[in-house]
């Protein structure tokens, strides 16, 4: 389920599954075609996935973003007799709220101790309170929306005035709708973040290759805040005793947390972390793959994805042993002219069989008229391997230069602090 970067990276991957009989794509892009059949149906129309599972006579089911999850796919499928032997690669609803309410997944942290940033929540009925409790903190502030705002709900306001400002846009002026009626205000942490992506059956779990992303539209981040500009793999200063202090302080009591609250969960943990003076904190955690991490990740992972997901499945992830590549991976996200503003749609888009040695993971593309054309903010994202960081993103933007499309735009220096 999905149509972006992410999903046309998981479609590659599920598809060269030997224990892939049929696979289908609900919607798509232009890339995912090539991996299997893209289905015209939304990925929030249930009824019309539903429809689509049962002529398709599909085993697996696997969301790629967070809506369908945080808006109970799982429970949809498990709650309707004619869909329930489905495997649903993804928690319940209630497991989605970690992503879905941020004050949901902060007072889950406290209750299992897990490190993250000092906060409190507000409404519109504790408004001055909250204006109180910005001018009390320390700029940075980071005023964060409740429910989902499509990546766009986070401001780290620099200082006060602009704290109050933000916090007032999100809560009185409804920015954000619903997902803006409670509001979490916390501590900036300074530090450097990371991605680490975790598979749980619910009480195993494994830990699946680590990636960094770069969000800033700019060179040297800057600018404002994108979906992600790129992303590599692994990730240089998480080394082996840093990973350490991740599984014992984060993804343990996290896993038995979920567990001990009964709280049914399947499917994989993404923990937005940041590095603080050699010890990690969770910034947030996410109920799906990031995007375009997930360009990085998936092409490092050498296990058979869908035995892992069959693993899962059966409550047997204890038996498996993931195996990361040696190789760095590096990708780097060309976008369209504007984004992440407004941005055009509808740009032929040429160049694709000049290209070799990198995958292509379509993101916002679309296929018209025996051409393919730009239809989303990040339009494709490229991929390379490498025997390390730097050699995987050359590789990378010798092809990002061989695409081409009106209104062309990436950022070159992705994974400038590790040269």
């Amino acid at each position: 389920m999905g149509s972006g970067g992410r999903e046309c990276a998981l479609a590659w991957k599920l598809s060269h599954s030997p224990l892939c009989g049929s696979f289908y794509i609900a919607p798509g892009n232009a890339g995912t075609s090539e991996y299997g059949i893209n289905l015209p149906v939304s990925y929030n129309d249930f009824e019309g996935i539903k429809k689509a599972c049962i002529e398709h006579k599909i085993d697996i089911l696997f969301p790629g973003p967070e809506d369908p999850l945080v808006n109970g796919i799982w429970d949809f499928f498990k709650n309707d007799p004619a869909l329930k032997h489905i495997i649903v690669a993804g928690p319940s609803k209630e497991g989605a709220q970690l992503e879905g309410s941020k004050a949901f997944s902060k007072k889950f942290m406290a209750r299992h101790n897990i490190p993250t940033a000092g906060y409190k929540e507000f409404t519109i009925e504790s408004f001055e309170q909250g204006v109180a409790y910005i001018k009390r903190t320390e700029p940075p502030v980071v005023i964060k929306a409740d429910g989902l705002a499509a990546g766009k709900g986070v401001v780290i306001a620099q200082n006060t005035p602009d704290a109050i400002k933000a916090f007032r846009a999100m809560v009185m002026d409804k920015q954000f709708g619903e997902s803006s009626a409670t509001v979490v205000i916390e501590q900036f942490l300074d530090g450097i973040e990371m991605s680490v992506f975790a598979l749980t059956d619910g009480e195993n779990y494994v830990i699946l290759p680590e990636a960094k992303d770069y969000k800033r539209v700019g060179e040297g981040d800057t600018g404002p805040n994108t979906g992600g500009m790129g992303s590599i793999s692994p990730v240089p200063f998480a080394d082996k005793a840093f990973m350490q202090k991740v599984t014992e302080r984060i993804i343990e009591p996290t896993v038995k947390g979920l567990k001990a609250e009964n709280i049914i969960y399947q499917g994989i943990i993404f923990f937005g972390l940041i590095k603080v003076n050699g010890d990690p904190y969770v910034i947030e955690y996410n109920c799906r793959f990031g995007d375009p991490e997930t360009e990085v990740v998936i092409p490092r992972l050498e296990n058979d994805l869908v035995e892992l997901i069959l693993k899962m499945h059966e409550g047997k992830l204890n038996e498996v042993t993931v195996q990361h590549s040696p190789k760095a991976a590096g990708a780097v996200m060309l976008v369209s002219e504007g984004y992440p503003g407004d941005y055009p749609k509808g740009r032929v888009m040429t160049g694709f069989e000049a290209t070799k040695g990198s995958l292509l993971f379509h993101a916002g593309t679309i296929g018209k008229d025996n051409d393919i054309v730009t239809n989303g903010g990040r339009v494709l994202a490229i991929t390379s391997y490498g025997d390390n960081i730097k050699q995987a993103l050359r590789k990378s933007y010798e092809n990002a230069a061989l695409i081409n499309y009106d209104g062309k735009y990436y950022r070159k220096d992705i994974g400038f602090e590790f040269e």
